[in-house]
């Protein structure tokens, strides 16, 4: 997952403006880099027409709209049985606009490898995604527009070998003599994918307004299919789990250029989801100390379905005091009704100060809302599962409830030469309710949990140069991330686990205290050579002495290199090659060892690997 500042997920997507619907976590997005022609991230104390995902808003702005009609035509290949050929056509006839790509991608690392080799075992994966963005302008100021997105992606499961056996099964294993007809090699787990989206917008000027409205529907899935006798063997627990989420809404946003100095932005959005859970999960039954007393395993049907609710409105003013100093202060509302039924009235404050035509200040305030992902948030039947090998330690479950944060923001950036650019940024959020997910049990589902309080801080440094022929960046950031309490989801812990953090402030498991990235990248001619860089301190383990993510995994450090050559106006249109090498020294490196709080199974990065495609553009 993308996490910013400590948080996981809680990224908000938007295309062309129109908020992205939420789809259900995976291993992959729906995103394709193909369709995107620019983008911006910002993060921080966001003003107030950024809400519910607010970790860090990603803005694309995608291809629809080129005035020249064209595409381009690639295909990669590489490390790992990789192939990935795609498609893209764009351009305007008249008042209408259209954009269209689709890709297929095939390897076999579909999944990081649980084994620090080269290739792993049973980690073949097959995707295909489609975009398409038509837009049909009406007069000079009014647009509509009709985005449409599909994902789907299949993944097998990476098997860790020589796994002891744990149940006896009748006719395929035996604990008792060690007997398995299945070692945990040839286990077959798999996990399969969708989404797919329709937006339909209206964009209107008049006057001093400008508004868009948009309506839309997102449905996604992901099913679970486990292998139904080595899980049982390995396990105790084999859960075919299918989860899917439905949601229509409505989005409005605008903005009124009230004066010279003034200009107010105004807006909401409602959402209406079903989530559903359907689960058939096969399991042994134990005695009263845990013990499993029969070979032969049962089937409990698990199933449940919620309806909910997201309403959301926010004011604000952009207000240029002077030329030198601009304020952007609001207020927004969000309740949600759905699993927890909660509301948050937000304020928002800004300031921006160029001190001199070189040197640039901010500060920020925002309080923030957060509603757990409805279709992570179901909750556990617990007493179906007494007395079997799925049955909770702790047989308590709390509502997942919405983090409330307080967002505090300050930095600097300074133009040293016209080659080179500086800036610092240092935060502090003060959060109750903290949000985190984890992967508990088999199936590779990420549920919610809450922590009663918690904080995260840091800093982050960053260099951009540029010079002629010649481009680089530098990044360093520092952060820390801690939990105290777990009120919610309990059962999906053990009970030392859980006394132990009620009264301990414990490291989030995807903190990772030092980060450093940097890059440069020389082009000559037609050509053009680049490497970067990334170092890691490493995220969090349960040590020795039991504390849960109280240790650091080691250090890593990865290299890459990449060159590009490009041949113009070729009977075949524009061509460029490409060859990317990554993890150039192939250092073998642990991402996480399986211990952190969540955290299901080892994960190690990827090996050196080798890529080359070919794209050329008509």
């Amino acid at each position: 997952a993308l996490h910013v500042r400590n948080d996981h997920g809680n990224v908000q997507y938007r295309i062309d403006g129109v908020i992205l619907p939420e789809a259900i976590s995976g291993f992959w997005t729906s995103i394709d880099t193909r369709f995107i022609d620019k983008i911006d991230f910002a993060t921080g104390a966001l003003p107030a027409q950024y809400g519910l995902r607010t970790a860090g808003v990603v803005n694309i702005q995608t291809k629809e709209g080129l005035v020249k009609p064209g595409g381009q035509l690639s295909f990669m290949m590489g490390s790992h049985n990789t192939y990935q050929p795609s498609a893209q056509f764009f351009g305007t006839v008249g008042n209408f606009g259209y954009y269209i790509s689709g890709s297929y991608l095939s390897n076999r690392l579909g999944i990081e490898n649980s084994l620090p080799t080269r290739n792993a075992n049973h980690d073949d994966t097959k995707q295909t995604r489609s975009f398409s963005d038509f837009s049909y302008f009406l007069d000079d100021n009014t647009r509509l527009g009709l985005m449409l997105g599909t994902y789907n992606g299949k993944f097998q499961i990476p098997t860790n070998p020589d796994q002891a056996i744990r149940f006896s099964l009748a006719g395929v294993s035996d604990t008792t003599t060690g007997f398995t007809a299945l070692p945990s090699s040839q286990v077959n787990e798999r996990q399969t994918e969708v989404n797919r989206f329709y937006v339909l917008s209206l964009q209107k000027t008049v006057e001093n307004l400008d508004y868009q409205v948009s309506l839309f529907h997102q449905y996604s899935s992901l099913h679970f299919t486990p292998d139904p006798l080595g899980d049982l063997i390995f396990n105790g627990v084999a859960s075919n789990s299918l989860r899917s989420n439905s949601a229509n809404g409505l989005q409005l946003d605008a903005s009124y250029k009230l004066n010279e100095s003034n200009t107010l932005r105004f807006g909401g959005g409602y959402i209406r989801q079903l989530t559903k859970s359907i689960n058939d999960v096969s399991v042994f039954p134990v005695d009263a100390a845990g013990n499993q007393t029969s070979t032969n395993p049962f089937t409990v049907t698990d199933n449940s379905s919620k309806v909910g609710q997201i309403a959301s409105v926010y004011l604000q003013d952009e207000w240029r005091i002077d030329p030198k100093l601009t304020a952007n202060y609001g207020i927004r509302f969000d309740h949600v009704d759905a699993f927890t039924n909660e509301q948050q009235l937000s304020p928002r404050l800004n300031a921006a100060y160029k001190l001199t035509d070189d040197t640039s200040l901010h500060a920020g305030y925002s309080r923030y809302f957060t509603p757990p992902p409805q279709e992570l948030a179901s909750q556990q039947s617990i007493n179906l599962y007494t007395g079997t090998t799925n049955q909770a330690a702790v047989p308590i479950s709390d509502t997942v409830k919405a983090e409330r944060t307080n967002y505090y923001d300050v930095g600097v950036t300074q133009k040293v030469t016209s080659h080179l650019t500086l800036a610092a940024d240092t935060y502090y959020k003060n959060i109750r309710n903290l949000l985190d997910e984890g992967q508990f049990g088999q199936a590779l589902i990420l549920s919610p949990f809450n922590y009663a309080k918690g904080y995260a801080q840091g800093l982050e440094l960053s260099a951009n140069y540029t010079n002629n022929n010649w481009s680089g960046f530098a990044n360093f950031a520092y952060q820390k991330a801690q939990g105290k309490n777990i009120i919610s989801s309990q059962s999906l812990f053990g009970a030392d686990k859980l006394a132990y953090i009620a009264n301990h402030y414990i490291y989030l498991d995807h903190n990772q205290t030092y980060t450093m990235s940097g890059g440069v990248s020389y082009r000559f001619g037609s050509s053009q050579i680049s490497s970067d860089a990334i170092f890691g301190s490493g995220l969090r383990a349960t040590g020795t002495d039991g504390v849960p993510n109280g240790t650091s995994l080691p250090n890593y450090k990865v290299f890459n290199m990449a060159f590009t050559h490009s041949w113009k106006s070729t009977p075949i249109g524009d061509i460029e090659w490409r060859l990317a090498a990554l993890n150039l020294f192939d250092e073998t490196y642990l991402l996480r060892d399986g211990s952190g709080v969540g955290v299901g199974a080892p994960q190690y990065g990827a090996r050196r690997t080798f890529f080359t495609g070919i794209t050329t553009s008509f």
